[in-house]
């Protein structure tokens, strides 16, 4: 509990519903990050502007609450393969699992999916089956 902040998670949790509100309102797009990423590399006519933009929000998000806050980035201790490795398998798990946390647990709860309940119940098993074993079986 050390770590429990639940003022800056409020504040961020408000700043993601509204901005997939948003994205939804004014332009008919899911905010699914993994989906927002694949139609940039693989583009079609017209629909890349606002892919780039989202992209590049999320970097200047990121880099202006790191500034603003003073907190320091995250650390990695992995290293750059494990880390590249892990990006990877993400990448695969989202198309295999049409989607990812964002697209499934924030706009498809939301809209009541239920694909979207089913894969991101299944997302939370995964996470606490990972962190169990990293913890309790390999010694993390």
């Amino acid at each position: 509990m050390e770590n429990f902040t639940p003022l800056p998670a409020l504040a961020g949790g408000l700043l993601i519903g509204g901005a997939v509100s948003l994205l939804l309102l004014l332009n008919g797009r899911l905010a699914g990050a993994s989906g927002i990423l694949a139609g940039l590399v693989s583009p079609q006519r017209g629909d890349t502007t606002w892919r780039a933009l989202f992209v590049v929000g999320l970097v200047i998000g990121t880099s202006g609450w790191l500034a603003l806050t003073g907190s320091a980035p995250p650390r990695f201790d992995s290293g750059w393969p494990m880390i590249v490795l892990g990006g990877l398998l993400t990448g695969v798990g989202t198309r295999i699992g049409a989607g990812c946390t964002s697209g499934h647990g924030v706009c498809g709860i939301a809209r009541l999916a239920p694909r979207s309940l089913v894969a991101t119940g299944v997302f939370m098993a995964a996470g606490m089956a990972t962190v169990f074993v990293a913890r309790h079986l390999v010694g993390g």
